[in-house]
């Protein structure tokens, strides 16, 4: 019996008007193939949206979008507005408000491509980021006073409840049991004594609940340089908002390419809509010019069907970018010539005439 989705489609701005539609294409060849209906709904929130209403959502939105079960968005921002203003009336609050406290980030070498570390193959670059997505460093609790005086001070306040820890860890432990059995916290708790102790503190309890998992502690400029130096030591990195969002654009960068990371803010309960997004930004720069790269859109279609559950589509869509990229289909990031839509064609056909991946 065919399964039914209600997807929530936010193209935002800049390039989103193209790499989302390119996702979109993809998912409806993966849904016909596996008797999948997506009713879609596209919604036009975003930086764009402001500058016509002064709002980043409607009123509604937040309500609206709760009866979906999965929002498909692209990114948000446009030169001209305020730069601090799309996380905190965009993307931190649907993250907070649909309780999405797991930032799910892959980092995976693709076929036929060349990492920039030349020395590292597929087999060596093939990890995830789990970033803690609704406390941390981005909270934005704090204050600015007198900023413009010579006595001005600004101030944000990183917040960690024991809650916050314990669930993205256990998120993480089990994570980890579905792939190679290994957990690195990364953190830099000897400096920040009291918050990042008290994060290992709180992890390091939760490993004890999972013997069969490898458990270590690395330190945010370590894992930096071994991110480089020796990506192969990682499977599932657990780590906080501020470090994770660093981290898994150096991720994108070792991939060969921002454009080509996928992601999903995911609420594992399911007890609200889970937010699937690539890595990157809006890049208003390359608009219209069907040049952006949509693989990381694309992916993010994969994450996505795999929370809901349809694991073998999901593997379909990460066979058909796989092939894409094995057989030279890439965009001008990559050092290409294959436009946007290229590209989503190219893994829509393969999706098409392929049998089922069952791994």
């Amino acid at each position: 019996m065919s399964k039914t989705y209600k997807i929530a489609v936010i193209n935002g701005d800049g390039i989103g008007a193209e790499i989302v539609p390119a996702g979109v294409a993809v998912l409806d060849a993966v849904a016909e193939k596996h008797g999948i209906t997506i009713e879609k709904k596209m919604f036009p929130y975003g930086a764009g949206y402001y500058k016509a209403h002064g709002k980043f959502m409607a009123d509604n939105a937040l309500e609206e979008l709760k009866g979906f079960d999965a929002i498909f968005f692209g990114a948000v921002g446009l030169p001209e507005i305020d730069d601090t203003l799309p996380a905190r009336d965009y993307t931190f609050k649907v993250r907070t408000t649909f309780k999405q406290y797991v930032n799910y980030r892959p980092v995976k070498l693709f076929a036929g491509l060349e990492s920039p570390l030349r020395a590292k193959k597929s087999e060596d670059i093939d990890f995830v980021v789990v970033r803690e997505n609704n406390e941390g460093e981005f909270v934005q609790t704090g204050t600015t006073m007198y900023p413009d005086q010579a006595e001005g001070m600004a101030m944000d306040t990183s917040i960690f409840t024991r809650f916050g820890i314990e669930r993205i860890a256990h998120y993480s432990f089990k994570l980890a049991r579905k792939r190679k059995n290994r957990v690195t916290n990364v953190t830099k708790s000897n400096t920040l004594i009291n918050s990042l102790a008290y994060w290992d503190k709180v992890i390091a309890e939760v490993a004890e609940q999972y013997p069969d998992v490898e458990y270590h502690k690395m330190y945010i400029d370590n894992a930096s340089a071994s991110f480089v130096l020796r990506p192969e030591v990682f499977d599932v990195i657990l780590t906080t908002n501020l470090f994770g969002d660093i981290l898994s654009d150096l991720g994108g960068a070792i991939m060969g390419s921002l454009g080509l990371g996928g992601s999903g803010n995911i609420n594992p309960e399911s007890e609200f809509p889970s937010m699937f997004e690539p890595i990157h930004g809006s890049a208003p720069d390359i608009a219209g010019q069907n040049i952006a790269n949509p693989i990381g859109q694309i992916w993010s279609a994969a994450i996505m069907l795999e929370h809901l559950g349809e694991k073998e589509a999901a593997k379909d869509i990460v066979a058909g970018i796989e092939h894409a990229t094995a057989q030279g289909n890439l965009t001008k990031d990559l050092g290409g010539t294959a436009s946007t839509t290229d590209i989503a064609n190219r893994v829509a056909e393969f999706i098409q005439t392929s049998k089922t991946v069952i791994a």
